[in-house]
């Protein structure tokens, strides 16, 4: 029987990035906590990586969901991303544009982005402005004049954005934010906010004008999370994953995988004890833990009344 484990995140620096992720390093834009390539920090699989493990364990560790929905493939990348400065205006590709333009193996990237921090006036761009059309994108990419076609939205701490395969979209400064996604890493940028255009920043203006979708906006979902009165609540759910959040204002919340698919929990701003019958992990601030599918019921216990995102297929 598997057991659950911490992975080690691998960090990526951008331009973009701040120092609340590492703030020994100079610039961190992304901490991948959940990545094929991140390696177990804990129990019988220490050093290997969550690849390696996947094609050890199959559908234990992964799920009869998951490996009817992708194979014995891992599905999903999660991130930690702190914004210092806006991100690349960008689109994603679906499923059959993904292996049309980047490869027979290669997945689409439908997201979803959980708001952990923003400061005052923090604002993002998902969607084109009504009546824009993408002759008008394509005419303006590359060009500072885009930004007059998209809309930028305010944003705060605890808001939802979906983000469909086909939606411009970029981060703006002053947000720290959690990022669930299918396992891809492929961005076409339209805009990079008149950077130098180096190797690692390149412009995909064909691609992104190819895979655009005029119609998808990336609405902000906004509530009262302190009113809420159940301690889960979904803030996001499509074929690929769910997203829902825990807060602490029960003394703890049961979650049950039923063998389908892996659970994947990371703590937003208080110390949580997650405990099977035979197991405990405490979890700091920003800390995941990842839980293999054929694991047990089990618990999420709060010390306050803190927040958990919980992240499964």
């Amino acid at each position: 029987m598997l057991i659950p484990f911490k992975l080690i995140p691998s960090y990526k620096e951008y331009v973009w990035g701040g120092k609340k992720l590492r703030p020994q390093a100079d610039i961190t834009a992304e901490a991948w906590i959940v990545s094929e390539e991140d390696f177990v920090a804990d129990g019988p699989y220490f050093g290997k990586t969550l690849a390696k493990v996947v094609e050890l364990e199959g559908i234990a560790l992964l799920g009869s969901k998951v490996v009817s929905l992708t194979g014995r493939r891992f599905p999903l990348l999660i991130k930690l991303l702190d914004c210092e400065d806006w991100l690349s205006l960008q689109v994603h590709p679906n499923n059959e544009q993904a292996k049309k333009l980047a490869g027979p193996t290669q997945f689409g990237k439908t997201e979803a982005w959980y708001v952990i921090d923003a400061d005052n006036e923090a604002q993002l761009i998902s969607g084109l402005k009504p009546n824009v059309t993408r002759q008008d994108i394509q005419a303006a990419a590359g060009k500072k004049a885009i930004l007059d076609l998209v809309e930028r939205r305010s944003v705060k701490a605890g808001d939802t954005i979906n983000i469909a395969p086909g939606t411009i979209h970029a981060l703006g400064p002053g947000l720290l934010i959690y990022e669930v996604q299918q396992n891809s890493d492929l961005t076409y940028r339209v805009y990079d906010w008149d950077r130098p255009m180096d190797g690692t920043r390149k412009l995909h203006i064909a691609e992104s004008i190819e895979v655009l979708d005029p119609n998808e906006k990336g609405v902000v979902k906004s509530f009262d999370e302190k009113a809420l009165s159940s301690p889960i609540n979904t803030l996001a759910s499509c074929r690929y994953f769910t997203l829902t959040l825990m807060r602490g204002n029960q003394s703890s919340v049961k979650i049950n995988t039923m063998g389908e698919s892996f659970a994947v929990i990371t703590s937003i701003d208080s110390t949580i004890i997650v405990k099977g019958s035979d197991w405990s992990f405490t979890l700091n601030p920003l800390e995941t833990l990842f839980i293999p599918a054929e694991v047990p019921p089990f618990e999420v216990a709060f010390t306050d009344d803190g927040r958990a995102l919980l992240a499964r297929c």
